[in-house]
C-alpha cells in the first residue's frame, strides 16, 4: 500500500463523469513482422500478462479515504482480471483514418472504473484503408488515469509493453506480485486526521525551501529577464470554458528532418519551439476562419518533467510547467518562430528561478479537503465560463522511441497521444517524436472544435507555412553562397593570371645596330 502524492490527488479530485482525467494514445501495429505474419487477440493478452511484473502501474487500484480528508492510496488489486482491462473491437468497412479517430474519441470520452486498476487497452482491427498503414494492421487505444502516470512515466510504461526485436523472449524474472486486501476505512480516516493536524508544520518547512526561488523570481522580474505576460494577457477564446462530454481527435505526422530544418528560422530554437510555433499558427488559422482571432497571443501550458533516474517506472506525477505565448497574433511563420523561441527562453528562466522541483513539492502538501472542495465548486458553478483564463491550450512534448519497437512481435508503425480536457481548457496537443517522424495529435471538446478535419488542415497549413519560410531562407543562403563562390572563382582567376604574368621571363632584345655580337 502506497499513498498518492499531492499532484496525483489533484487529478483525482478533478475527475467528473463528463470530463474524465486520463491520458492515452493510439498505437498502430504491423503484424507482418510477427511469427506467421499475424497476431491473435489471445496472443496480445498473453504477451501483456507475461510482462505485468515489469510495471507498478498495471495491477494497482486507488482506494479513497472516507470523506476525502486525506490523499487516496494505491493498493494491489486482489480481484485483478486482465481480460477486463483489454478489450477487442473492429472498425466497420472501409476502416479509414477518420473512423479510427471517431472510435478513439468515443472510447476516450468514457471514464475509467476507478474501483479497478485505472487503465484500459482496446484492440481495434479492420484498419485496411488508412494511408501509409500496411493492410492487416491493428491499433491499440490506451487509457491510463493521469493520477497514475505523467508523460515520462508513460514512456516507461511503453517500454515495458514493447521489445526491441520481434522475437524477444519473455522476461526471465519471477513474478513476485502479491495482492493486498483493501485497507480499513477507519484506519485510513484516523491516519488522515493525524496527517491533517501536522500538515501546517510540513507546509511551513516546504515554504522555507521555496523562499530562495521566490527571491530569484522577484529579482528576475525587476531586471526584466522574464515577465507574467503569458499568464496576464491570455485572451478568452472558444478553447476556454466548461467542457462537454464529447471529444474530437485527429493528428498530423511530419518528417523529423523537416522539423529540424525549421529550426533555422530562429537561432537557438529547439524542436519543441518549432512545434509550439506550428500550434500557434494552427490556432491562428482556425480563429481567423471564424473571425475570432484576438489581438493578443494565445498562451499554452507546457508540462516539464522533474522526474529523476531513481523515479523511473514509478507511479505518480513528477511535473512542473512553463507558460508560453504561441504568437497567434503574428501572421508570419518566420517571425512567429523567433517570437516563440524568445518567449520560451523567458518561460524556462522563470521556471528555473522558482525551482521546478520545489513547485512540484509544494503541490504535494495541499490538503486533500481543499483540493476536493475547490474542484467541486469550480465545476458545479461553471466558473470556467466566467473567469479570465490563464492558458488557452496545453502542448506537451513526449519523446517516443528513436528506434523501431515491437509488441507481440508486431512492429509499431504509428504513435499518437491523447490528452485529458478539464474545465477551462477545451483543446490539448500531444507531440510525439517517433523514429523518423514527429506526430502532433489534438484532443478537443466538440463545443470548441466541431470540425476536427478543418483544424487538422490548419495544422498542416501552419507546417507548410513554416516550410515555405525556411525554403526561402535556404534559397537565399544558396544564392549568397553561389554568389560568393563565383566571386572566389573570379578572384582566383585574377590571382592566377597575375602570378603567371609575374613568372614569365622578359623577351630578349637585339643590339641597336642590328649586328651580331662578336667574340
Amino acid at each position: 500500500m502506497k499513498q498518492m502524492q499531492g499532484l496525483d490527488t489533484v487529478f483525482v479530485s478533478m475527475e467528473r463523469p463528463i470530463a474524465p482525467v486520463h491520458i492515452g494514445s493510439i498505437l498502430i501495429y504491423d503484424p507482418s513482422t510477427a511469427d506467421g505474419g499475424f497476431v491473435r487477440f489471445k496472443d496480445i493478452l498473453s504477451f501483456i500478462e507475461s510482462r505485468l511484473s515489469m510495471s507498478d502501474t498495471m495491477r494497482q487500484k486507488m482506494v479513497k479515504v472516507p470523506f476525502g480528508i486525506d490523499y487516496p492510496y494505491w493498493v494491489q488489486d486482489s480481484a485483478f482480471d486482465i481480460e477486463y482491462h483489454i478489450r477487442h473491437i473492429a472498425l466497420p468497412k472501409p476502416g479509414d483514418w477518420r473512423q479510427l479517430c471517431i472510435q478513439a474519441a468515443r472510447i476516450f470520452a468514457r471514464p475509467l472504473d476507478l474501483s479497478r486498476p485505472p487503465w484500459e487497452f482496446t484492440v481495434v482491427e479492420g484498419l485496411d484503408n488508412i494511408d501509409g498503414v500496411p493492410k492487416g494492421s491493428y491499433a491499440i487505444i490506451t487509457k491510463v488515469h493521469h493520477a497514475a502516470i505523467d508523460g515520462v512515466s508513460g514512456v516507461d510504461l511503453m517500454n515495458v509493453l514493447h521489445t526491441l526485436s520481434p522475437n524477444e523472449a519473455p522476461p526471465a524474472q519471477l513474478d513476485n506480485w502479491r495482492p493486498e486486501a483493501d485497507p480499513s476505512q477507519i484506519g485510513m480516516f484516523a491516519r488522515g486526521y493525524g496527517r491533517n493536524l501536522i500538515n501546517p508544520v510540513r507546509q511551513a518547512k516546504a515554504i522555507r525551501h521555496t523562499v530562495p526561488g521566490l527571491f530569484r523570481a522577484t529579482k528576475g522580474l525587476i531586471k526584466k529577464e522574464f515577465d507574467f505576460n503569458a499568464l496576464i494577457k491570455a485572451p478568452k477564446t472558444r478553447f476556454n470554458g466548461t467542457v462537454s462530454p464529447h471529444r474530437m481527435i485527429d493528428a498530423r505526422s511530419f518528417p523529423i528532418k523537416d522539423i529540424k530544418r525549421i529550426r533555422a528560422l530562429a537561432e537557438g530554437s529547439k524542436l519543441n519551439d518549432v512545434m509550439l510555433s506550428i500550434v500557434g499558427g494552427a490556432m491562428r488559422n482556425y480563429l481567423d476562419h471564424y473571425a475570432e482571432n484576438p489581438e493578443s497571443s494565445v498562451t499554452a501550458m507546457a508540462p516539464i518533467s522533474v522526474r529523476d533516474e531513481k523515479e523511473k517506472n514509478t507511479m505518480g506525477n513528477q511535473v512542473s510547467a512553463m507558460f508560453v505565448p504561441l504568437g497567434s497574433h503574428i501572421p508570419s511563420a518566420a517571425e512567429r518562430m523567433k517570437y516563440v523561441t524568445e518567449e520560451t527562453v523567458k518561460a524556462k528562466s522563470f521556471t528555473h528561478a522558482l525551482g521546478a522541483r520545489q513547485m512540484t513539492e509544494m503541490a504535494k502538501l495541499t490538503p486533500a479537503p481543499v483540493m476536493n472542495m475547490g474542484a467541486k465548486i469550480f465545476s458545479q458553478l461553471k466558473l470556467a465560463d466566467h473567469v479570465k483564463p490563464v492558458i488557452n491550450t496545453v502542448v506537451t512534448n513526449v519523446p517516443g522511441p528513436p528506434v523501431p519497437i515491437y509488441s507481440t512481435g508486431a512492429q509499431l508503425v504509428g504513435l499518437y497521444g491523447m490528452l485529458c480536457l478539464v474545465d477551462g481548457v477545451k483543446l490539448g496537443h500531444v507531440v510525439h517524436s517517433f523514429v523518423n517522424d514527429v506526430t502532433l495529435t489534438f484532443t478537443a471538446c466538440r463545443s470548441a472544435i466541431p470540425d476536427p478535419d478543418f483544424y487538422s488542415q490548419c495544422i498542416q497549413d501552419s507546417f507548410d507555412a513554416h516550410m515555405e519560410a525556411v525554403s526561402d531562407i535556404e534559397k537565399l543562403a544558396a544564392a549568397r553562397a553561389e554568389k560568393l563562390a563565383k566571386k572566389d572563382v573570379k578572384k582566383s582567376a585574377i590571382k592566377k593570371k597575375m602570378t603567371t604574368e609575374k613568372n614569365v621571363p622578359a623577351p630578349k632584345t637585339k643590339p641597336a645596330n642590328g649586328s651580331a655580337k662578336t667574340q
